[in-house]
């Protein structure tokens, strides 16, 4: 029987992304860091804007939520496309790429988020293996 899949930014989604976050992802590996990053999505297929609102706190991520309407500040917020995302999520396309090609826009200190791009990628890698639909 093959792997429940679960619906790209839906409540379930977010969900099992967060738990899957906290069970893989050490303050090691998250080189300890502090900090907050909100994703988001524009041109989703129903034609909505949605976000996802990361907390990170001393390397752990404390949470991930499923944002619309009024978006909470953080410290880097990254806009893009839903399909640009999802190639992301897929793990097709590395953050940085997308970041230094144009195809996403970054609010917020643009060294600091450079530093921070593999600590990204690994949070990346890790959505990567939530059987989802797109």
């Amino acid at each position: 029987m093959p792997a429940k899949k679960f619906k790209y930014l839906s409540k379930e989604w977010t969900e099992e992304v967060e738990k899957r976050l906290q069970e893989d992802l050490t303050p090691e590996k998250m080189k300890h860091i502090t900090s907050s990053m909100l994703t988001i999505y524009t041109n989703c297929p129903d034609k909505k804007t949605r976000a996802l609102f990361y907390k990170l706190k001393d390397g752990k991520v404390e949470s991930v939520s499923l944002v619309e309407g009024t978006l909470p500040k953080a410290e880097f917020s990254i806009t893009a496309d839903y399909e640009m995302f999802a190639k992301i999520s897929r793990a097709e396309l590395k953050a940085r790429s997308a970041l230094m090609s144009g195809k996403m826009t970054l609010k917020g200190n643009l060294v600091k988020a450079l530093t921070l791009s593999p600590t990204v990628d690994r949070l990346n890698e890790v959505i990567a293996t939530v059987p989802t639909e797109y």
